[in-house]
């Protein structure tokens, strides 16, 4: 018993065990309820079953996000809070290319949720492995933060640069050399990922990879880039492993659920780009701005407060501006 004690209060990347094995129980049991109980069966999902189970989901960041300020501090709490709604917003850009990926393949929607379990399965290690990485850095020389609030100014001024060039699933070069190198099926089977068909040259039974598995990958690729933004993006807000891992796999973990809800209407938030621009300028610039005015850093709830301000503001003038006008016209 002292040994298991001595166990769960050791500290690992800065907090006890057993508060990384609360985290990662919550997650395991979230995922098992998802797939092993709501959806054990492949079914379409409606937007009110997506509305539904997204705010269950940020309940619970959220609800996590009060425990982390009650039992870490308010400092703790804020900065979770921050990159929870950070993380969420960024979580928009990868709907709208979850939502190319899927038309461009052709996926049916009973399938879709299929691959999104998967593909947040796949983000959960990814993450991990990223954070873990980045803390390691972070804690060995602490001017890489510069070198990421740099980075973080560099893509917000790109990304209101090229706000209106969209991505193309067909030019992706890693679909190019898959299909080169590697059996493709050209049609769908339905859930599998892997079907055995005979060989076009020597007529053997080999394993073909269907458009579904393609799907996955290139999900799975858009958020490692997506997360080459998100992941400097939190450890200029914080650099706390904990905060910083929590905070993402909550915000993404609601990401496959709000999916269904927002694939078909994300175009109505077309200014919340520009807004998660100013996001990652201010995120950036903060960490300049700090020593210039004496302090450690810019005070989490002055964080908080502007980055939910500007969001607020991109999602309320995003929706005045489309106001009235039909989803199929929205370009």
């Amino acid at each position: 018993m002292e040994v298991l004690t001595s166990f769960l209060f050791a500290d690992w990347l800065t907090k006890p065990v057993w508060m990384w094995l609360m985290f990662i129980g919550i997650v395991i049991a979230l995922l098992v309820l998802d797939l092993g109980v709501l959806h054990k069966e492949h079914r379409e999902i409606t937007a009110r079953e997506s509305l539904v189970l997204s705010a269950g989901y940020i309940g619970l960041g959220l609800a996590f996000g009060g425990w982390v300020w009650w039992s870490l501090g308010a400092t703790s709490g804020m900065e979770y809070l921050t990159g929870f709604a950070v993380e969420k917003a960024l979580a928009m850009d990868n709907v709208f290319v979850i939502a190319m990926i899927f038309s461009f393949f052709a996926v049916p929607l009973k399938y879709q949720h299929r691959v999104l379990f998967w593909g947040i399965l796949g983000v959960i290690v990814l993450r991990a492995i990223m954070i873990g990485f980045g803390a390691a850095i972070v804690s060995e020389f602490s001017w890489v933060l510069y070198v990421f609030a740099v980075f973080l100014i560099a893509t917000g001024i790109k990304m209101i640069v090229f706000a209106d060039k969209e991505y193309d699933v067909a030019k992706n070069p890693l679909l190019a050399f898959m299909r080169r190198r590697f059996n493709v099926t050209d049609e769908h089977h339905g859930e599998k990922f892997f079907v055995k068909k005979p060989d076009p040259k020597s007529g053997k039974l080999v394993w073909f990879m269907t458009p579904l598995f393609l799907a996955l990958i290139l999900i799975e690729v858009a958020d490692v880039i997506f997360a080459v933004d998100s992941v400097p993006a939190i450890f200029a807000i914080t650099t706390d492993p904990f905060i910083v891992y929590t905070s993402n796999i909550f915000a993404i973990l609601g990401l496959r659920a709000l999916y269904f809800a927002l694939a078909a209407m994300v175009k109505r938030f077309h200014y919340l780009k520009l807004a998660l621009a100013i996001v990652l300028i201010f995120i950036g610039s903060k960490i300049f701005a700090a020593p210039l005015l004496g302090l450690d850093k810019i005070p989490p709830a002055i964080s908080l407060s502007v980055t939910f301000a500007i969001l607020a503001g991109g999602v309320a003038y995003s929706l005045w501006k489309t106001r009235g006008t039909p989803q199929e016209k929205l370009g």
